[in-house]
Formats: C-alpha cells, sequence, structure tokens
C-alpha cells in the first residue's frame, strides 16, 4: 500500500509530505483547492502523462516521489520485475518517483534508480488504480476481464466442494495446451526440413563424411604441432644435445666431464666417511648427484636417438595441421567442437530420414491432444458461466444498493470459429487459446431499455463511478491491486446514496487501501483517516496545504460541507458520525471516529 507521498512544486502546491494509513482514507476542501492536483501526482509516479506544464511557476522542477509497502499478494510478481531489473532493495519495500524539469525533460524512478517510464507503469500497474477522472481504470481494460473471472471464481468456490477445483481446471488446460504448442513447433520444424530434404541430406551428408574421414583425435593437433617443432629444428636439436652430453658425460683429455669430476669427489667422501662417520651424509649426498648425472646422461642419449631428420614426417605432420585447420575453419574453433557438429549433425540427419515416421506419430499426439484440449476447455467454459451468473447477480445486486436498481450487468463470451481449433460437442470447431476458447467482456445496461455496451463506452460522472465501486467491492478478493483512489466518486450523486457509497467504500477498504476525494459528508464521515485541503494566497502566490482531522476540527469540517458552521450544522456532523460509528462497530470493528 501506499505509505508516504513527497509532493514539490507540482502545479500550485509547493510542498507537500503525506503519511498514509490502511483503510478508508477522505480528502475533503472546496472545489479548487487542489484536492485532484494530488491525484494527478500519483499518476505521474505510476507512469501516467507529465509535462513542463505542472511544474509550479517559479520552479525549475517538480518531483514527485511515493514509498509502498510491497503487498503480500502480488509480492512474489513485483519483486520477479526488480530482481530482472536488478533494483530490489528491501523485500517489503519501494519507492516509484518522478522528476518533471522546466525543458520538458523528465526523470522516472524506481528506488532511486533512473529507469524507463515504462518500468514505472509496469510496476505501477500492480499498486495503484486509479477510478474517476483519469482513464487509468484496470476494469475497463477488456484483456483483464478473463482474468478477473477466473479469480472471482476462485474466491467464489466452497471449501468442501466436490470435484476439480477452477485452479485444477487452469492448470489441466495449461498443460495440455502447452504440450499441444511444443508438438505444433515440433511437426512446423518437420515440416520444414521436409522441404528442404534434399538438398538438407546432401549437405548434411558431406560434413560428416568430411569429419568421419579426417578420423579426428582429442589431442592430436597439439602433438602434431610439437612434432613439427622436432622435425623443423632437428639439427639445432641435435647438436645442443651433443654438446651437452659431451660436458656431461664423455669429455676431452684436457676437461673432463662433469661425471667424472663428480666422481671424483664421491669418492674422496667416502674415504672422508670412514675416518670421520659423522659426514656419512655428505658422502650419500655426492652418491646420489652422481648417480643423477648419470640418470641425466642417459635421457640425452634417448633424446638424440630419437631426433632424426626426415623431411618426408615434416611433409606429412604439416598436411595433417591443414586438414585440421580447414575443419575448424568451417565446423568449429577446437577439435572437440569439429566433432560435436558431426554428432549434431548426425542427429539431424537421422531425424530427417525418419521425419516421416515422426510426422506421424505426432499428428497423432496432435489429434489426441486436440480432443482432451476441448474436453478440458469446455469444462473450464462450463465453470466460468457459473461464475459469471454469480458475478452478474452479485454486481446487479451492488447497484441497487447503489441507487441504480435498473442497471444490468453481463459477462459476454465470445467464441471465434476456426478450422484448425477444437470440436465442440456440436462438432463445430473455434479457436483456443493459453486461458481457453473464450473471449470474456465485462458488458453494462446502465437504464432499463439499453442495451448492454462495454464498459469503456459507458455514460461517465456518478454512473461510472458507482459502477466502478460495485464492480470492486464484487470482485474485492479477486483484485490484487492493494490501492484504490476514487477520485470524486460522489459526482452526481445525492446524500442517501453517498451513505450507501460510504458504506461500501468503507467495506472495500478491509481488504484494500482506499483513498477517496469527496464532497459529500456523507461519505466523508466514513473515513479512518480524513485531510482537509486548502487553497491559500500568500504574497501574491497561490499555495495547497493539506491538514489531517481530528475529533472537533472534523466535525467542523463536516458540518461545514453540510453548510454554514451552526449548531444545527455541527449536531448533524455529530448524528452522522455516530451513525457511521454504528454502522462500521455492527462490523466488529471500531474506528473511533470523530
Amino acid at each position: 500500500m501506499l505509505t508516504e507521498l513527497h509532493i514539490e512544486n507540482f502545479a500550485i502546491i509547493d510542498r507537500l509530505d503525506l503519511q498514509f494509513s490502511p483503510g478508508l482514507i477522505t480528502f475533503t476542501g472546496e472545489t479548487g483547492a487542489g484536492k485532484s492536483i494530488i491525484i494527478d501526482a500519483v499518476e505521474t509516479i505510476l507512469g501516467g502523462r507529465s509535462d513542463a506544464t505542472l511544474v509550479r511557476s517559479g520552479a525549475q522542477r517538480a518531483t514527485v516521489e511515493g514509498a509502498f509497502r510491497i503487498p503480500q499478494a502480488s509480492a512474489l510478481e513485483i519483486r520477479q520485475i526488480l530482481e530482472r531489473e536488478e533494483l530490489l532493495d528491501e523485500p517489503d519495500f519501494l519507492t516509484l518517483g518522478r522528476e518533471i524539469r522546466l525543458n520538458g525533460r523528465n526523470v522516472a524512478r524506481v528506488n532511486g534508480h533512473s529507469v524507463s517510464t515504462t518500468l514505472l507503469r509496469e510496476l505501477g500497474e500492480k499498486l495503484i488504480d486509479i477510478h474517476g477522472q483519469s482513464e487509468h481504470l484496470s476494469l475497463l481494460k477488456v484483456s483483464q476481464h478473463l482474468n478477473l473471472l477466473d479469480r472471482f471464481a476462485i474466491a467464489s468456490e466452497s471449501p468442501g466442494a466436490t470435484g476439480p477445483t477452477m485452479r485444477d481446471l487452469l492448470s489441466g488446460y495449461s498443460q495440455t495446451y502447452q504440450r499441444l504448442q511444443s508438438v505444433r513447433r515440433e511437426l512446423e520444424q518437420l515440416h520444414q526440413a521436409e522441404r528442404d530434404t534434399a538438398r538438407r541430406v546432401d549437405m548434411l551428408s558431406y560434413q560428416i563424411k568430411e569429419i568421419e574421414t579426417a578420423r579426428l583425435q582429442p589431442g592430436e593437433e597439439e602433438e602434431l604441432r610439437q612434432e613439427r617443432n622436432r622435425l623443423t629444428n632437428a639439427e639445432a636439436l641435435a647438436k645442443l644435445a651433443q654438446e651437452s652430453l659431451m660436458t656431461l658425460d664423455e669429455g676431452t683429455p684436457e676437461s673432463p666431464s662433469a661425471s667424472d669430476m663428480i666422481g671424483e669427489v664421491e669418492h674422496a667422501l667416502t674415504s672422508l666417511a670412514r675416518l670421520d662417520s659423522s659426514q656419512t651424509s655428505l658422502q650419500e649426498q655426492a652418491q646420489a648427484l652422481f648417480e643423477s648425472l648419470n640418470d641425466l646422461a642417459r635421457s640425452l642419449r634417448d633424446y638424440l636417438e630419437s631426433i632424426e631428420f626426415n623431411p618426408t614426417r615434416l611433409d606429412q605432420v604439416e598436411e595433417r595441421l591443414g586438414v585440421i585447420q580447414t575443419l575448424k575453419r568451417k565446423y568449429g574453433d577446437t577439435i572437440l567442437a569439429v566433432l560435436e557438429f558431426a554428432d549434431n549433425a548426425a542427429r539431424e540427419l537421422d531425424a530427417i530420414t525418419h521425419a516421416s515416421e515422426r510426422i506421424d506419430s505426432l499428428q497423432s499426439e496432435q489429434d489426441l491432444l486436440l480432443t482432451e484440449l476441448a474436453e478440458k476447455g469446455q469444462a473450464l467454459s462450463a465453470r466460468r458461466h457459473q461464475a459469471a451468473s454469480q458475478l452478474e447477480q452479485r454486481i446487479e445486486t451492488e447497484l441497487a444498493d447503489l441507487r441504480m436498481s435498473g442497471a444490468r450487468f453481463q459477462v459476454d463470451f465470445q467464441q471465434e470459429p476456426d478450422s484448425q481449433g477444437v470440436s465442440l460437442e456440436d462438432e463445430s470447431k473455434v479457436a483456443f487459446g493459453p486461458y481457453g476458447l473464450e473471449r470474456i467482456e465485462f458488458l453494462i445496461a446502465p437504464n432499463p431499455g439499453e442495451g448492454f455496451k462495454p464498459l469503456v463506452k459507458i455514460a461517465s460522472g456518478g454512473e461510472t463511478s458507482r459502477l466502478m465501486l460495485a464492480l470492486k467491492n464484487v470482485l474485492a478478493q479477486a483484485d490484487q491491486i492493494p490501492t484504490l483512489i476514487f477520485d470524486e466518486i460522489d459526482q452526481g450523486i445525492g446524500g442517501r446514496v453517498g451513505t450507501v457509497v460510504g458504506e461500501k467504500l468503507w467495506g472495500l477498504a478491509r481488504r484494500h487501501q482506499v483513498l477517496c476525494i469527496t464532497h459529500l459528508p456523507q461519505l466523508a464521515a466514513y473515513g479512518e483517516q480524513h485531510f482537509r485541503v486548502e487553497k491559500q494566497v500568500e504574497e501574491g502566490r497561490t499555495t495547497t496545504s493539506v491538514a489531517t482531522l481530528q475529533g472537533e476540527a472534523r466535525l467542523v469540517e463536516l458540518a461545514q460541507m453540510m453548510g454554514e458552521v451552526s449548531e444545527g450544522t455541527l449536531h448533524s456532523a455529530r448524528e452522522l458520525v455516530q451513525y457511521v460509528n454504528s454502522r462500521t462497530d455492527q462490523t466488529g470493528i471500531n474506528t473511533s471516529k470523530g
């Protein structure tokens, strides 16, 4: 829910810092005081319209920032978005902000980080729903109607009911749909492969044969490079090895070998150790060194014998390395990558070779899945029709309570014929999608004798506001948006209906945080947090201020909404507060108003 709102240099607002509690929050004040400007400010942090005209005269920029407690119902979805964008700072809180500059540029922020307005809008739609003078109405989005109906169906199910639940039906349909889509994708790939079969088979066969003929071995290239190095430098290697061996083991009459000299040292130390046993370790070290030199000499002789001057072998190695380089250039950066390419090509060739068998198998599976999807889709549709009937009745009851007794509400089910779709019981074929066999849209007939129309085409004003309130009340359990804002929901309604609307809003606020701008004291009296918005002129500048009302100050505000403040209006205000307390106390919750 919205916990804090900071507004600075926005329209006629100099600076406002508001803190909000759960429940029903009401805003009152004279027309033009700036109540709707506060709502406009909220809309900007939800990704709404913003331009330089919103910057307060004399200021360089306007700033709006809202702090939110992430709701449990949609916490997973919101956190996934924040994690995706690497913006998750605290698991239970986030801030949305907007800075509008005089030059027309604006900056959107989430948790203090600059983001796109698209992301701001994506998050904002999951946090606040504004009803009234704006177009930020989730219930007017036809794409949301099916989801709302399904969530209503889930929320309306009896705990002890037998048979599959709505969640079971949705899950079962979704699983079959996903499997069918997978089968169809593979079929399309195979049909495409069939169209290119001859050319593709020739190419794959050539590639596989070329790689297999080479008989590549992992590690072979490095061994060949080392051998090529030895063959290319055979003369120099032999000379260096011979010189080392001469010094180490052969020597000359003028210069004895290192082995002979170390042998003399070892012989002398052996005699020394006989005379002084404490120096035996010196004799042992000399002996070990003599043996090491002998081993080194043997290794040098073996290496010298392995060196060969073989131009023919060098040509063979160069040719083999050339083959390997050619294959790497075509099929991969390493021998292992080339061999993997061959394995993949072999599998693809096998798949093409046996494509007709696989196609027959997949087509049979597709037919079975279409039949299964038709059964699950029709069961899902039947449950939706049951839920739609309940939804229609409950919304019409709500509308009657709101003095729209002649209004009718309808959930319209539309199916689209499709020769490639699923077969129904009457043998007709209809299109299907990831969520079922139908398209859902909410329709309304506000007055008797009028036909049903889409929600987006109904009259504006109090009629729209009351319809939205009725829908929200019925769909409260299914609706996961935590904060609802009603901008002048009392437009076009009187005091008697205002009392009903107030009670409805108070009931809605048991599941949501509700902010409401109103001119009716009968509605304002239900507020659990009451703000008065005033417009002041100081030194030629107009400024909006907001005050929290409690106790006597709140009674005076309610009395003023009824007319001139007098003993009579104050008495009426007290009676109104007492009536509201009695109505809300009936639910077992003490609101302690006034």
